[in-house]
Formats: structure tokens, sequence, C-alpha cells
């Protein structure tokens, strides 16, 4: 089963070659032969095989929906009606919502089966996916015996997807928390522009940034899955009222034509000259078939960082506030009153991370702070998203890196926040303008590591994004998987 993919499975369940209960039988014996890379938090195998009986039952009529019978992976972030939803943290360690988010309603609707929650980074809040009240995810992927971090903060998903522990899986990207994991597990992962996917039902991080999207094995497969993830939901505000478009269709024509750009500040001082050389091969590649490259300039990238770093903590703080042991999740006991069900309930529920964040941003947002630290930080966010428009009067795409290096072990970067703040140095640009952004694998590091590049696109765009994805993939042929290790522990 390892071999399949989202479309290739599709594909032999319509022509019967396979039914979705033999798929989904497989799948979830890989899961459970899985268990050492820690990848899922709960575990659904008999609401899986239910939902591939029912799929089946539907494929046998000649009926089903777009993803009929396909096994998936979600996020421990997205609502589950009935499966308990921790988003990683013992606050809501044991929260079972009596709804359904709209993206996961959407990819039910579509026909898809759903193997478990996978592990993330508390509250979507790291790099590394080290953060999870859960426990640490591993990469599949190994530098000789020391085991690796997959990223974050949609580690679960990527080391699920990358370890064949799934068809493919949904993510939730705040500031690279799809693309960075992606890129240094040797898959597929796309941000959409945001309001392209309805956050309602996810646990908000950081309402102005946050967004669904696929984490998948190919280009081909992120636009299939996009296209069941993808709605106007008139529950959620921010969600864009434009039709959702046929992506797989979109992914025909190439690329000639094409204008990609290459942002000269993405050029920093110190980065791996693997990295430097990968992006150089990316623009050889499309160039080969068809595209122009040209370079482009992104001024206020500089700032993206300490931008991202006061507004997400910021809306974190508030997000977090209903988290307090009255109404649901965690509450402390043997306390003194309600300011003191307060403070330990919290304390308590909340690990480090997510607590130093909080911490962050209730202090940028303070009086006689706020003006100094989160409103500069919004007329930078302008700056920033400016940049991208006056870009896109040059190009069509952009092309950076996805990450700054490869993989690294686990508790490498943990006693420091801003070296684990630095791995989204390419990503948080972004989210701040809203726009998509696509990790592609292109390579790995002499060490045998994957590498991933990076195209940016127009807002609501993605139809180009994809093909020119499409165009990097087929040029960069990354067949690479890791060895499995994880079921002989």
């Amino acid at each position: 089963m390892s071999n399949f993919t989202l479309a290739s499975a599709r594909d032999a369940l319509k022509a019967k070659k396979i039914s979705s209960k033999e798929l989904t039988t497989a799948y979830i014996k890989a899961v459970e032969a899985a268990r050492p890379l820690n990848a899922y938090i709960t575990e659904t195998p008999d609401k899986a095989l239910e939902m591939a009986a029912a799929s089946d039952a539907r494929l046998a009529k000649g009926e089903g929906g777009a993803l009929e019978g396909l096994p998936l992976a979600i996020k421990d972030l997205f609502c589950t009606k009935g499966v308990r939803t921790t988003a990683g943290s013992k606050i809501l360690g044991n929260f079972i919502p009596p709804y359904e988010s709209t993206v996961t309603a959407n990819l039910w609707k579509a026909g898809a089966v759903m193997l478990g929650k996978t592990n993330l980074d508390e509250f979507a809040m790291g790099s590394s996916n080290e953060t999870s009240a859960s426990g640490p995810v591993f990469n599949p992927w190994r530098d000789g015996t020391k085991k690796l971090v997959p990223g974050g903060s949609s580690g679960g998903s990527a080391s699920a997807v990358a370890g064949d522990l799934c068809l493919a899986a949904t993510g939730t990207d705040t500031g690279g928390s799809i693309r960075q994991p992606a890129a240094i597990t040797g898959i597929v992962g796309l941000k959409p522009t945001y309001g392209r996917c309805s956050r309602w039902g996810i646990v908000a991080f950081a309402s102005s940034l946050d967004q669904a999207g696929p984490m998948t094995k190919t280009v081909r497969d992120a636009a299939i899955l996009l296209g069941s993830m993808a709605s106007i939901d008139p529950k959620d505000s921010t969600s864009t009222d434009l039709p959702v478009p046929d992506y797989e269709k979109a992914l025909e024509g190439g690329i000639k034509g094409l204008r990609v750009g290459i942002p000269r500040e993405y050029r920093m001082d110190g980065a791996p000259p693997e990295i430097a050389a990968l992006w150089d091969k990316g623009a050889e590649w499309l160039k080969a078939q068809g595209a122009e490259i040209v370079e482009v300039s992104l001024p206020h990238t500089k700032y993206a960082l300490p931008t991202y770093y006061i507004v997400a903590p910021a809306e974190a703080s508030s997000n977090l506030a209903r988290y307090d042991g009255v109404r649901f999740g965690h509450r402390a006991k043997d306390v003194k009153g309600i300011t003191d069900l307060y403070e330990k309930s919290r304390a308590e529920g909340f690990g480090l991370e997510v607590q130093r964040r909080i911490l962050i941003g209730t202090y940028v947002l303070s009086s006689g702070y706020y003006d100094a630290y989160y409103a500069r930080a919004q007329k930078l966010r302008t700056l920033i998203a400016r940049d991208f428009t006056e870009a896109y009067t040059q190009c069509d795409v952009l092309l950076t890196p996805a990450t700054p290096g490869p993989a690294f072990g686990l508790g490498e970067n943990s006693d420091d926040p801003v070296a684990m703040y630095l791995n989204d140095v390419f990503t948080v640009t972004v989210n701040l303008a809203g726009l998509p952004g696509l990790s592609v694998p292109a390579g790995l590091t002499a060490g045998g590591l994957p590498l991933g590049l990076q195209l940016i696109g127009k807002a609501f765009d993605e139809g180009t994004l994809l093909r020119a994805g499409l165009a990097l993939e087929t040029a960069a042929n990354f067949t690479h998987k890791p060895a499995n290790w994880w079921s002989a522990s």
C-alpha cells in the first residue's frame, strides 16, 4: 500500500482493483506498527473501518465523492465530532467536541476515511513537534542512528505522510507549520491563501494567520485534497466567497512563459551552501521548462520574524484566554477562589512554550507597550504585504528555500527559543501577507536528509502555484524514501 498516492488509490478504488476496507486495514496495521514515531495522538481504527465499509457500498453503486474510500490523517487541531481533540495540550486532554470542523466535514462529505488524529506542537506553537503534551514526534528520516525532529507544528501529519501511515493528511499553517515540516520530511505541503479554507472548528492559535492545508506525497495529491478542503463558510467571517476551482485540472498546461521571481533578500548570510545551491538548481529547472527567471526585491523581509513574533503571540494570548478551568478542559483541584482556579488551571494545563507566548502576547498588548510593539508590528505587516504586491507586478510566482536547513536532532534547539524561531525565517512572510505557499521536496543533503523549495503565489491563485509546483516536482524527481527503522523498534 505504501506505493499508493492519493490519486493512484482513488483510481484503483474506482476501477475496483482494491476496496476501501482493504486499503484502510493496511493503513491501520501500518499505524499500529509505527507507534515508535508517535505520529498519532488518537487512533480511530473502528471508525475508519465503519467509514470504509460505507464507502465500499457507495462505490459498488457507482457513487461516491472526490475522496471516496481514501484513508486520511487529521491534525489534532481540527475538532472532530465524538472524537477526542487535544491540540497537543494537557488543558484539552479529554475534550470531545460535540461538533465537526468545516474542513473535516467537507472531507467526510467527499467520502474520506479517518485513520486518527495526528500529533502536533501544543496549540500549534513550535517548529519541531517537541512541545506536545503527548510527547515528541520522530521524523521517519534519521541521521545515522540519531533521531530527528519532523518539524512543526504539523509534525505528526508530516511524519504520517512520509512514513506511509496514511495517504495524505491535513495540517495548519500559522507561520510555516505545513511547509517547514513538509520540507524536512520530504513531502509536499500547501498553505492556501488566507480565507480559502474555513477556520471554523479549528482550535485557534493566531486568528489572522492560521490557515488549513493539505500535506501529501505529490503535488497532484495536494491539488486533489485542497479541492475538497476548501469552501465558503458562513460560520467563518474570514472565509472568502470565491468559487473553488478544479485544482487538479489547473495542473495542465506547463509553465512556458511563467515569470518566476527570485527575492534577493532571501539570500541570507550564514545559510548552508547546500540551500543556496538547491535554490539555484530549482531556478534552472524551471527555466529549462520555459519559465522566465527575474530578480525581485522584498525589502521588508528582515522585519518579518520580529513582526510575526509580536502579532502571533498577541493573538494567541487573546485566543487562549478562554481556557480558564471553568467551562471545559483541565481544571485544577484544591483551589481557593476563582482567581486561584484560573492561575492553577492554566499553569498546570499549558506547557512552557505556550506559557512563553502567552506572556509575550500579553506584554505587547499591555498599556504602555501596545503602540511600541503591536501597533508598529501591524504597520510593518502592511509593508511586508505591499512588498509582495509590488513584486507580483514583475512575476507570477516566487521561488525561495523552504527552510534554512535540514531536520535537526531532538533537543538541539529546545533551550534556545530564538534558534527555534529562525526555522520559520523563509515562511512567516507568506502568512503575514495572507498568500499561498507550497513546499516541494527537491533534493537531499550530503548526509542524505530531505530539503525542500518553496513557491509563493498570488492571493487565491493556487492553480498557478500548483502548476509551477508540478514542474518543480517533475524536474527534481524526488523518489527517496526513509528506511523503515520504526517497525523493528
